[in-house]
């Protein structure tokens, strides 16, 4: 892969020296992260963003399966219902939004946590929902939490992890989001028909909450955050030494070579000269690809529960296609740690729109459908992972969690327009095959705008 720095970078090569000696007086510290090998702490810090992930997924995944219980309980129209399936993206674009600027200015870490305690208090509140309007209200305030932690693990960790791998390792920390949605897909299957939805509501709710003290223990902030915001090098020594298990000489300086954070810069930055391009790129494949999954993997159950299906097993094929999506972005990720990254995801998004057309015309009797549905995951799931791995290394630290919140948030309205369609649709009549078909056409244009993202440097530029 070419690379070459950006205007004004110059790039520092940091010694390793024996065991028990200090470094160098002067740090650059993405050079000395990238110089060393994994530490444990940095093996910690991806395990806790998966957690995060996790959790992320499964709120985000979960009115899907609960919509056939509360629908049949509530006795409202699908269309109506669409109101609450559209409330959490609606928040997430809000929550994405002001996080991203936020998170830049006040640091990775105490945002990370505040979106991970609310959206899991509010999840918790959802469950004590006694009508539409006030379910989609609580969808909306835990929708703000869910925009805010995402972007923010994907930035977290994609500033302390070494740059040969991180593709990879940002894939597989997205495999939570893929694993949380199929296994709340598997829990709503287990416990709705004897316990009901507002179950699953609190166990998922609960699962947030208590993951907060953990994270607020054993979280570190990004050393790489702390210094374009000027904060002492003590403090950034503490944080770069526990997590690379270094000492630093009393004295260190440390710095980053890029531009200092001057006021509201980070979301000038999205449109400055070089990232106006690649920005609007983004934005059009992350809402492309939200489009797609958010119907698809929102409606499914219904769809197949009106076939005649149990919607335990609604539940459980749907739940494939995060299973599929895990395997995909591990692939993925890997193949963009060593392949031109962009061109990886485009023929990933390609590959799914084949697979939705054969989804809609084998129809949700086909003794394949699980099969089906699981390779569909694979590389429509698998591209968007690999597409949030990417998002990180268009953008300098200065504006990095802006503009991967940006892009998340942007790409929300295909989420919100997914999510609300559907309901719409099958209100006019439609059936399986036409509609699931329909979303080869989002997929293809997922994967051309894609192309548009790529740089001639496709490299982290700060």
């Amino acid at each position: 892969m070419h690379q070459r720095a950006t205007a004004g970078e110059t790039r520092h090569t940091v010694p390793l020296e024996p065991p028990g000696h200090t470094m160098t007086d002067r740090i650059d510290v993405k050079a000395f992260i990238d110089a060393r090998p994994m530490s444990s702490m940095q093996w910690l810090l991806l395990v806790l963003c998966f957690l995060v992930v996790a959790a992320d997924g499964m709120d985000v995944a979960i009115m899907g399966f609960l919509a056939p219980s509360i629908v049949g309980e509530w006795g409202v129209s699908r269309a109506a219902f669409g109101l609450v399936m559209s409330a959490a993206p609606i928040g997430l674009v809000a929550g994405a939004l002001f996080a991203g600027p936020t998170s830049d200015r006040f640091g990775r870490k105490t945002v990370l946590i505040a979106s991970v305690f609310l959206f899991g208090l509010f999840t918790l509140g959802t469950s004590f929902s006694s009508d539409l309007t006030e379910m989609a209200a609580l969808r909306f305030l835990t929708g703000l939490g869910l925009g805010a932690a995402l972007p923010n693990t994907t930035t977290l960790l994609s500033e302390f992890v070494p740059h040969r791998s991180r593709s990879l390792l940002i894939a597989i920390m997205f495999t939570g989001f893929n694993l949380g949605s199929g296994t709340v897909g598997f829990m709503a299957a287990w416990l709705i028909p004897d316990h009901g939805w507002r179950v699953v509501l609190q166990v998922v709710g609960a699962i947030a909450v208590l993951l907060t003290p953990i994270l607020l223990v054993l979280l570190p902030e990004s050393a790489r955050f702390m210094v374009v915001r000027g904060q002492p090098a003590t403090r950034i020594a503490a944080v770069l030494g526990r997590a690379c298990r270094t000492q630093f000489r009393a004295g260190t300086e440390f710095f980053a070579p890029e531009p200092p954070v001057q006021g509201k810069a980070s979301v000038r930055v999205l449109f400055s000269s070089g990232y106006g391009i690649i920005t609007l790129s983004l934005w059009v494949t992350y809402f492309m690809g939200l489009l797609v999954i958010y119907l698809l993997t929102g409606w499914l159950p219904t769809l197949i529960s009106d076939a005649g299906l149990p919607i335990s097993m609604a539940a459980n094929i749907t739940a494939m296609f995060q299973i599929g999506g895990t395997a995909g972005a591990i692939l993925l990720g890997w193949g963009m740690d060593r392949m031109q990254p962009t061109r990886v995801i485009a023929i990933s998004y390609a590959a799914g729109a084949i697979a939705i057309v054969c989804l809609g015309i084998g129809g949700p009797m086909s003794g394949t459908i699980a099969l089906v549905v699981a390779i569909a995951g694979f590389f429509m799931s698998g591209a968007q992972t690999g597409l949030n791995a990417f998002a990180p290394n268009c953008y300098p630290t200065v504006a990095r969690a802006t503009g991967v919140n940006w892009m998340l948030g942007m790409g929300r309205f295909g989420s919100i327009l997914g999510s609300s369609i559907g309901g719409v649709l099958l209100s006019m009549g439609w059936s399986f095959t036409p509609l699931v078909s329909l979303l080869a056409i989002p997929a293809v244009f997922a994967g051309l705008a894609v192309l548009k993202a790529r740089r001639d440097v496709e490299d982290e530029p700060g």
